[in-house]
């Protein structure tokens, strides 16, 4: 007795995963029940359904691995709905089943598995096709074993929410919450990323940065609802004039960023940069529908730089991108 919970205290404190601890537990089950097949399942009650996820077959009996059945007609349903966790008389008592039938299950013993909230998780099970007695001991570490899958299942759970939300949070602080694009804090780890590609593929860093001219008197005329829905379609629109692996962010207020890769350094990166400025400024221009009106916009000013990638830091590029943008918005001031 004393092997069997030092070999028990070693599987709970090793394992890293359900399986890592459900497959020494099932073997254990078999010895202190000498029922040939120990699993574990799942029960899907929305689809009705019962799967197998780990089994244990050591003789005749084998209860496979990935198998799904009927939840209705299984022996562990029968077990629960009768409490009659246990029998050496399957046939003589559930000789309807089906499963069990098929499978020649004779002695049948389980435990549910519930979540933390009470609900039914699957069951823990043994099983034999000949008739075997069960010793309390046996009893006890069958209710044992569920209550340690119990526990790990829940402690599985608890991380993966832990996870999710951990990573909602970090979407959230890399994210613009009225465009859903990325925010500057995002853009600064893109702008890291970007420029090291650069250097390691020999290419041109080009840089834009869009400001929307006359967006206050979007405000002012229509209201703040009109310029939300404005500056959400102009983010729309300026996406539909990415290049693939370009990033577009939102700085703040009514300025955009777009950061990407050009041609390799040999080539001309100036053309290029007029190429994305030009296909950006294009995008900006027509009607928009907001918050019930028609704005007809004659397009941002945008200016796009490019740059050496071993030659410049990200606040110089971003330096650079709006210089490259007052340029061009000044010469439109001019022609207007």
């Amino acid at each position: 007795m004393d092997s069997f919970f030092a070999q028990l205290s070693e599987s709970v404190s090793r394992a890293r995963t359900l399986e890592e601890l459900t497959r020494p537990l099932l073997e254990m089950l078999e010895a202190v029940t000498g029922l040939e097949s120990t699993y574990l399942t799942t029960i899907d009650v929305a689809e009705g359904l019962q799967h197998v996820v780990y089994a244990r077959n050591s003789r005749d009996l084998q209860i496979p691995e990935g198998l799904s059945v009927p939840w209705g007609d299984t022996l562990c349903k029968r077990a629960l709905d009768e409490g009659r966790p246990f029998t050496d008389d399957v046939a003589g008592i559930w000789g309807d089943s089906g499963a069990a039938r098929d499978l020649g299950i004779q002695t049948y013993v389980s435990t549910p598995v519930r979540t933390d909230d009470g609900g039914l998780y699957g069951t823990l099970c043994a099983a034999s096709s000949q008739r075997r007695p069960l010793s309390d001991t046996a009893e006890h570490a069958l209710r044992l074993f569920a209550r340690l899958i119990e526990q790990h299942v829940t402690r599985e759970r608890l991380v993966e929410k832990l996870q999710h939300v951990n990573a909602e949070l970090l979407t959230q602080a890399l994210t613009d919450p009225l465009t859903g694009l990325p925010n500057r804090r995002a853009l600064m780890q893109e702008l890291a990323r970007l420029k090291s590609l650069a250097q390691r593929t020999g290419s041109w860093l080009l840089a834009g940065a869009i400001d929307l001219d006359g967006f206050k008197q979007v405000n002012d005329s229509h209201g703040h609802d009109a310029g939300d829905e404005f500056l959400c379609g102009i983010a729309a629109r300026l996406n539909t004039a990415l290049r693939g692996g370009d990033v577009l962010a939102r700085m703040g207020g009514d300025e955009f960023v777009v950061i990407g890769l050009g041609p390799t350094l040999g080539a001309d990166g100036m053309a290029a940069a007029r190429l994305l400025q030009d296909r950006l400024a294009a995008a900006t221009v027509g009607r928009y529908a907001a918050a019930a009106v028609s704005i007809d916009y004659a397009g941002a000013s945008v200016g796009v730089a490019c740059l050496d990638p071993h030659q410049c830091s990200a606040e110089q590029v971003l330096r650079d991108s709006d210089a490259a943008m007052y340029r061009v918005k000044l010469l439109r001031r001019q022609q207007g």
